[in-house]
């Protein structure tokens, strides 16, 4: 059940230009879901509705929740976020959202492929924690992860859950390019040619089963088609467009290929039936 209550900033610094880490104490932690967020009170009068910010990481034990976040521009909720210090209470509301649902996929799945971009990429973090978990250790875990340039924040972190791929747009790391030149240039590794070993078989996206994926909305659409094409099962976070994050300012509609049987038009609202979608049920 989600509930507004009071948290106290544990730590907050900056990454790099414009992208912030929060750490926030809070009970609310208990719920915190991969693929979910929670809504960030701002004290200006101006902006009745909290600020949707993803769930980076969660540690139940220690009651935080990691939230990485880009500041939108000047004046805006997440600017006034920016400059909360340790120490500082702010009003939060959570946990929100439909996330990834990581037993069933650690139990249909034999190969997850995580593709995040740009600031699509922090919640992605915590799903490969958690599919690690699901998976107990043992699984096959991908992570394709597109940056601008060689910024590449959150990265590192990656590596302890899963083999990690670099794309970049201006080919300063990893791959020039997005995260699907990253798969297309991997889906065809000859195996026979290097002798089957745990690492080459990590090395071949070929095997890839699923796609979970985070990131704007041209790499979603481009994402979703690749995967009809490959009859590769995808679920996608559409987080880029959510506004209030509570379902109150209906900014955030996406087309459905099936009806809603509430309101009986081709419409969800991605804050409250998403983030996270199967994308053979949108429209992209």
């Amino acid at each position: 059940m989600k509930q507004k209550t009071k948290a106290k900033v544990i730590l907050h610094k900056k990454l790099q230009e414009g992208i912030y880490d929060l750490r926030l104490g809070t009970d609310l932690a208990q719920d915190a879901r991969a693929g979910r967020f929670i809504g960030i009170y701002t004290s200006d009068r101006s902006k009745l509705l909290p600020r949707p910010i993803s769930i980076c990481e969660y540690d139940r034990d220690g009651n935080m929740l990691r939230l990485v976040y880009r500041v939108t521009g000047p004046n805006t909720g997440t600017e006034e976020i920016s400059h909360l210090t340790p120490g500082d209470d702010v009003d939060i509301l959570g946990i929100l959202g439909n996330g990834y649902d990581t037993e069933m996929i650690a139990a249909n799945y034999a190969h997850p492929v995580i593709m995040g971009g740009g600031i699509g990429i922090p919640p992605m973090l915590g799903l490969a924690r958690e599919l690690d978990e699901a998976y107990h250790g043992k699984g096959n875990i991908t992570s394709i992860l597109g940056y601008r340039d060689s910024n590449l924040f959150l990265a590192k972190g990656f590596e302890d859950s899963s083999k990690v791929y670099i794309a970049t747009e201006d080919g300063s790391a990893g791959t020039h390019g997005n995260v699907l030149d990253v798969m297309k240039q991997n889906e065809h590794f000859d195996i026979s040619a290097a002798g089957e070993t745990a690492d080459v078989m990590d090395t071949n996206l070929a095997t890839c089963d699923v796609i979970l994926a985070c990131g704007p909305m041209p790499m979603l659409r481009a994402i979703a088609a690749y995967a009809r094409e490959k009859n590769i099962k995808a679920y996608v976070s559409l987080e880029e467009r959510m506004a209030c994050g509570i379902g109150a300012c209906l900014g955030c509609i996406t087309k459905t290929r099936g009806i809603d049987g509430h309101s009986h038009v081709h419409n969800a609202r991605i804050c409250t039936d998403g983030p996270v979608f199967d994308a053979d049920d949108l429209d992209l």
